[in-house]
C-alpha cells in the first residue's frame, strides 16, 4: 500500500465519521476533507474545485431550482381535494399519500415531493382523526422510494450516472433507472401501505394547529401586564422592552384603551396604562416585570383561537435542514424585530420543549408554533427555511394553478430523453426559462439551491476520483474479489447494495454514492465483467436511507410532526430493506446482465 493510499484511506474514515457523528455541518466536513487531500498531494491543486463544475452538480442544482418552482406553481390544493375522501379508510389513505410522494419524487427533489404532501398528510390525518405518526414516516418513505425511478429523482442517480460516463463515455439516460426502480417502488410502496404502517408507534403528536393547546400548553404562559407611569420604557419602542426577555418573552397582544392588537409591530411605541399580553414562562416573565417596572394582572383569559385574527395567524412549522435557524437560538435570530414572528412555543421529536425558549438552539426537524402577520407569512417561513404544516392557515391553493414551470420542467425532460441535449443544459436551461417567463425571480432562484449539497458534491467528486487514481479501489476490492470463485456474483452484488445502504443511513446520501461508485467500478472491472449492475446496486443502497432519520433530509423533516423516536425508523425500515434487496438484486442481474 502506498503512502497517498494511506493517506487517502485516513482523510476518508475520518470524513465517514465527522459525517456519522452530525456534529459538523456535512458540506464544512466535504470541504476539510478535499483540503486534506490537495494538502497531501492526494489531488491536485489546479484540479481543486473542478467538482463545483462537475455535470453531476449542475444538474442536481438546476432540479433543485425546477423542483421549487413546481412545488410554488399551486399543483398541491387540486391534489388534496382528490385525497380527502380517502381519509377515512386507512390502507388507501396510506396508499394514496405513500404512491403519491413516489409519483411526484420521481421527477423532482424527493424533499420537494414532500414539501407538496406534508400539509395535505397532516390535514387529512387530522380530519379522519388519525395519528399522523402512522401517515408521515410512509409518507418519506414513499418520497425516497420514488427517486429510484429516474435520472433527476434523487441526487444520487446523477452521480451514478457521472461515474459510468466518466469510464465508458456514455452515462446512464433518463429512464434506465426506471426497470429496477419501478419494480422496487412497486413493491416497497404496497408494503409501507398494507403491511409497514402497522409497525409504527401511535402517538398523538404533531397536531394542527387547532391542537396546539394540547401541543404546547402555550395558554399556561400567557399574562396580562400593564405599563405603569413611572416605568422606564413609557414612549419606547415594543422591541425594547422584548430585549429584556433575551428571547424567552413575546408579546402576542397588545391593548390599548378599545383597542386590541395582535403580534403589534416592535416599533410600536409604548404608552402609560397600555396592556400587554406575553407568552413567557415564569422566570423570564419575573426579569421583565421587575426591570420594565410593570404590574401583573394575572394569567390571561384568552385561547388560542384568540391569538389570531384576520390579519394575524398561528401556524406550525418544521425546520427543514440548511435553515439557516439551525444551530441558532430564538434570541439570536431577533425573529419578531427581523421578520415579525412571535415563538409561542417548540417541540422536538413531538415532545413540547419547557426550557426557556430563547436559549434552545434550533435544530431540523423541530416544530415551531409561530404568530405573525398573515400575508408576509410564507415569504417569512421561506426565508427562515421552514416548511408550514398547517395548510389552513397557509393556503395552499391561494392562486389558480399555474402551469408554466410544470410544463417548462416537462419540456427539459423531453429534450433530454430525446437526446438533444444533455442533463446539465436541458435543466439548467429550463430553469432559466422560468426566470425569463419571471416564474421564479433570481433570489428565489438562488435560495432553491440547497448550497450544502452542492458544495458537498463539489467538494467530495475530486477526493471519489483519487480513489481510482490513485489505486485505492483496488485495494479495497481485494479482499472481496478473493472471494470470487467461493460464492456466487449475485452474493457479491448484494453485499455492495448492503453496504451502501448501511453508509447512506448515516451519512449524506450523495456522499455515499460518490465514494461508494468508484468502488463499484474497481469490483466490476476486477471481475471482469459489466460494471452496469455493479453501479445500479449503488444506486439503490444509496437511495435506501430507512434505517435512521439523519441518513436523508424527507426522515429528519416528518420526525417532529409524527413524534417519531430515533429507534422509530428501524421498525418499518428493516423489514423494507430486506425486501428491496430480494427485490432489487434479481432485477439487476435480469435488466443488466452480467
Amino acid at each position: 500500500m502506498t503512502l497517498s493510499q494511506l493517506f487517502l484511506f485516513a482523510i476518508l474514515g475520518i470524513t465517514l465519521v465527522l459525517l456519522a457523528w452530525g456534529r459538523m455541518r456535512y458540506d464544512i466536513v466535504a470541504v476539510l476533507a478535499l483540503l486534506a487531500a490537495v494538502l497531501t498531494g492526494i489531488v491536485p491543486a489546479g484540479t481543486a474545485f473542478s467538482g463545483f463544475g462537475h455535470p453531476a452538480v449542475i444538474t442536481v442544482a438546476a432540479i433543485l431550482v425546477l423542483s421549487r418552482a413546481v412545488r410554488d406553481s399551486g399543483i398541491a390544493e387540486p391534489i388534496g381535494r382528490y385525497l380527502r375522501p380517502l381519509a377515512n379508510r386507512p390502507h388507501t389513505h396510506v396508499l394514496a399519500i405513500t404512491g403519491l410522494a413516489a409519483v411526484c419524487s420521481a421527477f423532482m427533489n424527493n424533499v420537494g415531493a414532500l414539501a407538496i404532501i406534508l400539509p395535505i398528510a397532516l390535514q387529512s390525518a387530522n380530519a379522519a382523526k388519525r395519528p399522523p405518526s402512522q401517515l408521515l414516516m410512509p409518507l418519506s418513505f414513499g418520497s425516497l422510494l420514488g427517486g429510484l425511478t429516474t435520472l433527476i429523482g434523487t441526487p444520487p442517480n446523477i452521480v451514478i450516472a457521472s461515474a459510468r460516463m466518466a469510464e465508458t463515455g456514455q452515462a446512464f439516460a433518463m429512464f434506465d433507472f426506471a426497470p429496477v426502480g419501478i419494480g422496487i417502488a412497486v413493491i416497497g410502496v404496497l408494503f409501507v401501505s398494507f403491511i409497514g404502517w402497522r409497525f409504527l408507534p401511535t402517538r398523538e403528536s404533531g397536531q394542527a394547529i387547532e391542537d396546539a393547546r394540547s401541543l404546547f400548553h402555550i395558554e399556561d404562559y400567557i399574562t396580562e401586564v400593564r405599563l405603569q407611569e413611572d416605568s422606564p420604557f413609557v414612549g419606547r419602542r415594543l422591541i425594547d422592552l422584548e430585549a429584556l426577555g433575551e428571547g424567552d418573552v413575546a408579546v402576542v397582544a397588545l391593548i390599548r384603551r378599545k383597542d386590541r392588537m395582535l403580534a403589534p409591530s416592535g416599533y410600536l411605541k409604548l404608552q402609560a396604562g397600555d396592556i400587554l399580553i406575553l407568552e413567557a414562562d415564569p422566570a423570564a416573565l419575573q426579569k421583565v416585570v421587575d426591570e420594565g417596572k410593570l404590574d401583573s394582572l394575572g394569567a390571561a383569559k384568552m385561547s388560542v383561537e384568540s391569538l389570531r385574527s384576520e390579519r394575524v395567524m398561528l401556524t406550525q412549522a418544521v425546520i427543514t435542514p440548511g435553515s439557516r435557524l439551525e444551530g441558532r437560538t430564538a434570541q439570536s435570530m431577533r425573529l419578531h424585530t427581523r421578520f415579525g414572528l412571535n415563538l409561542l412555543g417548540m417541540a422536538r421529536q413531538g415532545a413540547p420543549i419547557t426550557e426557556r425558549l430563547g436559549r434552545i438552539r434550533f435544530m431540523a426537524g423541530d416544530v415551531l408554533l409561530l404568530q405573525g402577520e398573515r400575508d408576509p407569512m410564507p415569504d417569512s417561513l421561506a426565508a427562515l427555511g421552514c416548511l408550514p404544516l398547517a395548510g389552513r392557515d397557509i393556503p395552499l391553493g391561494r392562486r389558480k394553478v399555474r402551469w408554466t414551470a410544470p410544463l417548462v420542467f416537462a419540456i427539459g425532460i423531453a429534450l433530454v430523453v430525446g437526446g438533444f441535449l444533455p442533463p446539465q443544459i436541458a435543466f439548467a436551461a429550463a430553469a432559466i426559462g422560468l426566470v425569463l417567463t419571471r416564474e421564479i425571480n433570481p433570489r428565489d432562484l438562488y435560495e432553491s439551491i440547497e448550497w450544502p449539497i452542492i458544495v458537498l458534491l463539489g467538494a467530495l467528486i475530486p477526493v471519489g476520483a483519487a480513489l481510482e487514481t490513485t489505486g485505492a479501489t483496488q485495494v479495497i476490492a481485494s479482499p472481496i474479489l478473493a472471494m470470487h470463485g467461493q460464492v456466487p456474483l449475485w452474493m457479491l452484488l448484494a453485499v455492495l447494495m448492503i453496504v451502501t445502504m448501511l453508509l447512506s443511513d448515516i451519512m449524506n446520501n450523495a456522499a455515499t454514492a460518490v465514494i461508494m461508485a468508484p468502488l463499484a467500478i474497481g469490483i466490476a472491472k476486477g471481475l471482469g465483467v459489466s460494471i452496469d449492475p455493479f453501479l445500479m446496486a449503488v444506486a439503490v443502497g444509496a437511495s435506501s436511507t430507512y434505517l435512521t432519520p439523519i441518513g436523508h433530509q424527507s426522515n429528519l423533516l416528518v420526525m417532529g410532526p409524527g413524534g417519531y423516536r430515533f429507534s422509530d425508523y428501524w421498525r418499518m425500515g428493516l423489514p423494507l430493506d430486506i425486501l428491496i434487496v430480494a427485490v432489487a438484486v434479481p432485477l439487476i442481474l435480469v435488466v443488466w446482465p452480467l
